[in-house]
């Protein structure tokens, strides 16, 4: 279950996502994958729910996977659609961060939660809601590649 759940969510990512080459936004100082800077619009920094999250962006989420390892919520703005991913435990949001390293991309990463935007939009959703923006590589040959 919990495989299909995340091979699942990994078969939209390449949609919801776009491919840029921004630079990590990690504090060299905490190798930690999920650091949080505070956010003033949001005043939280803990690990959140689907729905908490979806409600700090001013969208309501439709969940699309309820699995033991992850949830996940689509939110559809006037600007694009973006998908939260929670999870239970720090295994599985690191688990899931490996798998998305496939397909490359920029996320914005919290306490055992992600997003997936383009990369226009996560510096707003980083400002209502803290964490880091993490650019991850993907593997095989880039548009330029012969």
């Amino acid at each position: 279950m919990r495989r299909a759940a995340v091979v699942g969510t990994l078969a939209v990512l390449p949609l919801l996502t776009a491919c840029s080459g921004g630079a990590q936004d990690q504090p060299a100082e905490d190798p930690r994958p999920a650091q949080t800077s505070a956010a003033p619009a949001a005043g939280v920094v803990a690990p959140a729910k689907v729905e908490v999250i979806a409600g700090l962006t001013g969208c309501r989420a439709t969940i699309r996977v309820d699995a033991d390892q992850l949830r996940q919520g689509l939110c559809h703005t006037p600007e694009a659609d973006f998908l939260i991913t929670t999870f239970p435990e720090e295994k599985y949001q690191r688990t899931w961060l490996a798998e998305a390293a496939v397909y490359g991309g920029t996320y914005l990463v919290g306490p055992r939660w992600v997003v997936s935007a383009k990369s226009a939009m996560l510096a707003g959703l980083r400002e209502k809601l803290g964490g880091t923006i993490r650019q991850l590589r993907g593997i095989g040959p880039t548009a330029g590649s012969p």
